[in-house]
């Protein structure tokens, strides 16, 4: 390849800032990208607390935030050439984003302290609610996101005074600032929520805006200007080139230049940005199917992405210095190898992952974050470097046009940026529902073939019909593309020894869900490897309802933050209630749950008692003007990100306003995903909230168990007439009250408040996001080896804590048990301390503990069988009898 050497231009003739100064601008455009990429993750962040992490929120964000970039690249760039100084420009931009994101803050807080004026006025329907937070997001997003976008087109005019090193100047300009953008996406996804929490994080980003704003001014000050009218040195200088009229409103096009015309140019820019926002997309789901899907994993798949767009601009600069070349031939080849690489990838995507295999094995954080890297690189930094060479090279064919640098750049990126809006929603709304992730990516592989054809009519050939049989073949190869039916393909990994049958399958906006059949068993998984849940554990899915229904006097309301199957909130139908409210984030899951979890959720999808919905749990939990009696909180991955949200004092606090006076708030916590880490922050977070929280089993496992952290305010001691009562709802069978009291109380552990076990814990916080961070560290030491869950002997050890610190006659919680009624206590302790012993196989040590329980226990609740299909909470198995 003949590459030519930089030009050097005088001052006034070439780029206008050199030297140690020109590199100094470079630097703040990199501080500039990485500001905008924080201020990126927290505004969605903070947006999705707002108004629901759902994917329809998700992209509202994105879209008004990309079309704030849109608007600004367009309006800046057509100003830019009237603009005296464009450095001082740039200057006061940034320190108008960083002014404009502090209001940001201060909206959100008028927002939310004037919601329920709104909704009261408004209603909560979906057309009122989607344009108040449409004006909501625009009032917030829109003035930054304007501003943001006039930076590029202003840096541009200042540095680039002529055409002929635009594609060059341009390419390194977006090339900088992408990979300052990528570099923020690590910040904000890896240190800064840590380090100073998302306040400081968010305050970090606008400092940087404030610093570059400022040394972008002093930068003014010291360079020298000549004394000619500044006007006419930022003016492009465009010698010796044919006439031009003006394409896209004030630039020039020509339609006998060589090449693409302006109105080819600006399809493919937009087409492009539709294009690449797509494939990421795309990519992004296919990430989730593999990895822990936490903030830091998001993170990384974002900096890749990013990083690739940026080589592709160093890439796109290269090309632009390759004089022998004809552009359009070199664009059309740029076209080629994105069609290439796009349809290669879900082979090579699903090859390096091994069938849709979980990444990251056993190795601890460090190395995991590695191999995900590792990935990450293979499957996607080197194919989006070859897509992120297209937009940046236009500027190479531009720069025979006749038009201000400024403008050119501005509204490229404009018209890009608004196909990236188009592209985002069409794959996450229409391209995965309908055609799923392979498909997808085949046909958008396809759409670049159909580029490459509109390029390849345009090259300067002698003989047309060269060109013309090039474009048809590349039309012909688009065409098939989207023909080819992946299905070698995996959608969902199924076990390997074929155990594992694929019932049903939705590759959703949200998520890819779904329902698995393993022999007599069926589950509901989202994103391919976490399961929701299934009969397999009916019982203890049921037990969710039945454990805090029985402790509670008379509910008649109950509300549900998440459902899964359904089985859950159908067995709390199986009591006395008027009314249960279910809140499910993924409308897949509510789907697949309905048509194929039925025969076990109690009529939940047909009961007129029962209202299911497809929204975020915790949005929906706030806005709801009701109060209920019992609010149940569903089992919850602790290391997903956003997950961490659910567990913060503003959510408990949020549940607390919600409850009918002496109503309980239930959160279930996975004893087997957390560590005495998590455990003990989201119990020091609940006991920051409630007067008193209690602890309470979910079910009888030997090892790998539920408990259920219940918050009152104003609490009460237990009544056991108030378990017999509620028992008794369950069966028609003639048991005693002993017997019900038995099965309930055996299921109490502790008075978490009253024994001030994680007193000294963290809280954590929607700004302070200690779980959001600290569970995926944790995930990744269990892996290792290093930590362990609380299961087994941790879990013995943490029920012994609570014991130990408030004995059972000393427990409050209990004050109006008799002596009787609290050997159920000790009882099932017994029988916990038994189960573990027993699966380890230590069968001496386990007998004693056996008979404890049997000796506590009334002799119709002390061995195997069921009174009703709906109350299964006194063991069923006798020893030595698996799960």
């Amino acid at each position: 390849m003949d590459v030519a050497a930089p030009a050097v231009h005088p001052r006034g003739a070439g780029d206008t800032i050199a030297g140690p100064r020109r590199v100094l601008v470079f630097a703040l455009f990199l501080a500039s990208g990485a500001a905008a990429l924080i201020y990126q993750v927290l505004w969605a962040r903070e947006l999705g607390l707002l108004f629901g992490s759902t994917a329809q929120g998700a992209a509202m964000t994105i879209a008004i935030f990309f079309a704030g970039l849109a608007i600004g690249g367009w309006v800046w760039g057509g100003r830019a050439v009237r603009i005296a100084d464009p450095l001082r420009g740039f200057a006061w931009l940034e320190l108008g984003v960083a002014v404009t994101a502090l209001g940001f803050l201060l909206l959100l807080d008028v927002y939310t302290a004037v919601e329920p004026t709104l909704l009261t006025a408004f209603g909560d329907g979906v057309v009122a609610d989607t344009l108040t937070r449409a004006a909501v997001a625009t009032l917030v997003l829109l003035p930054p996101s304007v501003l943001m976008g006039g930076t590029l087109p202003l840096l541009g005019q200042a540095l680039v005074s002529e055409r002929r090193p635009l594609g060059r100047s341009g390419s390194a300009m977006y090339a900088v600032n992408t990979t300052g953008s990528a570099l923020g996406a690590l910040a904000a996804g890896f240190l800064l929520p840590v380090l100073l929490g998302y306040l400081g994080a968010y305050l970090v980003a606008v400092g940087l805006d404030l610093a570059v704003g400022v040394a972008a001014l002093a930068l003014t000050q010291l360079r020298r200007r000549p004394a000619t009218d500044h006007r006419a040195d930022h003016a492009p200088k465009v010698a010796d080139e044919p006439r031009v009229a003006t394409a896209g409103g004030s630039q020039g096009d020509a339609d006998d230049l060589p090449g693409p015309t302006a109105g080819v140019i600006w399809v493919i820019a937009w087409a492009s940005g539709v294009l690449t926002l797509a494939v990421e997309v795309v990519w992004t789901r296919l990430f989730a199917q593999v990895l822990q899907n936490s903030a830091y994993t998001y993170g990384l798949v974002l900096a890749t992405f990013l990083l690739a767009l940026a080589l592709g601009a160093v890439v796109a600069n290269v090309l632009s210095r390759w004089r022998s070349a004809d552009p359009t031939l070199v664009l059309a080849g740029v076209l080629a190898l994105s069609a290439v690489v796009a349809a290669v990838s879900p082979w090579l995507f699903h090859t390096r992952t091994d069938g849709l295999r979980l990444v990251g094995g056993t190795a601890a954080f460090g190395g995991y974050v590695l191999e995900v890297a590792g990935l990450a690189v293979v499957v996607m930094l080197l194919p989006a470097t070859v897509l992120g060479a297209c937009l940046p090279y236009l500027l190479r064919v531009l720069q025979q046009r006749r038009g201000a640098p400024g403008e050119t750049i501005g509204r490229l990126v404009a018209v890009n940026t608004v196909g990236g809006i188009l592209g985002a929603l069409a794959a996450g709304f229409l391209l995965l529902p309908v055609l799923g992730a392979w498909r997808s990516l085949l046909w958008v592989a396809a759409g670049y073939a159909l580029l490459m054809a509109l390029v390849l009519t345009r090259l300067p050939l002698q003989v047309p019909v060269v060109r013309w049989a090039g474009a048809a073949a590349a039309v012909a190869v688009g065409g098939a593309l989207v023909l080819v039916s992946p299905d070698d393909l995996a959608v969902v990994r199924l076990a390997p020894d074929g155990s594992e049958t694929l019932v049903a399958v939705e590759e959703g906006p949200q998520a890819t869900v779904s329902v698995v059949a393993d022999r007599d068993d069926v589950f509901i998984r989202v994103d391919n490897h976490y399961t929701l849940g299934g009969t397999r554990a009916l019982d203890a899915e049921r037990n969710q309802s039945v454990v805090p229904l029985l402790a509670a006097d008379q509910p008649r309301s109950v509300f549900y933050l998440g459902m899964g199957t359904g089985i859950t909130a159908g067995a709390g139908l199986a009591f006395d209630v008027d009314r249960v409210v279910v809140c499910e984030l993924i409308d897949e899951v509510v789907q697949l749950a309905a048509a194929h979890f039925a025969p076990w959720t109690g009529g939940l999808f047909d009961d007129p008692r029962a209202e299911v919905r497809a929204a975020d749990g915790r949005t929906c939990l706030r806005r709801s003007t009701e109060r209920y009696d019992l609010i149940i909180s569903d089992l919850f991955t602790p290391w997903e990100a956003g997950t961490g949200n659910l567990y913060t004092v503003e959510h408990f606090e949020t549940a607390q306003a919600r409850l009918e006076p002496g109503g309980a708030f239930v959160q279930w916590v996975p004893l087997y995903q957390v560590t005495d880490t998590e455990l003990g922050v989201i119990g020091a977070t609940m006991d920051a909230v409630f007067d008193e929280v209690t602890v309470w089993r979910g079910d009888l496992y030997a090892e790998r168990s539920i408990v259920a952290l219940v918050g009152r305010d104003d609490p009460t001691p237990l009544d056991p007439e108030v378990l017999v009562d509620q028992g008794r709802q369950l069966t028609d069978e003639p048991v005693s009250d002993a017997f019900l009291e038995a099965i309930a109380l055996r299921m109490y552990v502790g008075n978490l408040t009253a024994s001030g076990l994680f007193a000294d814990r963290e809280v954590n916080t929607d700004r302070r996001p200690v779980i959001e961070y600290g569970a995926p560290v944790s995930q990744r030491a269990v892996r290792a080896g290093q930590a362990r869950f609380v299961v087994g002997e941790e879990r013995e050890r943490f029920y012994g804590a609570l014991a130990a610190a408030v004995p059972i006659d000393a427990d409050p919680a209990l004050a109006g048990l008799d002596v009787r009624q609290r050997g159920y206590v000790a009882a099932g302790r017994a029988y916990s301390r038994f189960r573990l012993l027993d699966r380890q196989d230590r069968g001496d040590e386990a007998r004693p503990w056996l008979e404890r329980f049997l000796e506590r226990s009334p002799e119709e609740a002390s061995g195997p069988g069921d009174v009703s299909p709906a109350l299964r909470l006194l063991p069923r198995r006798l020893p030595g009898v698996e799960e």
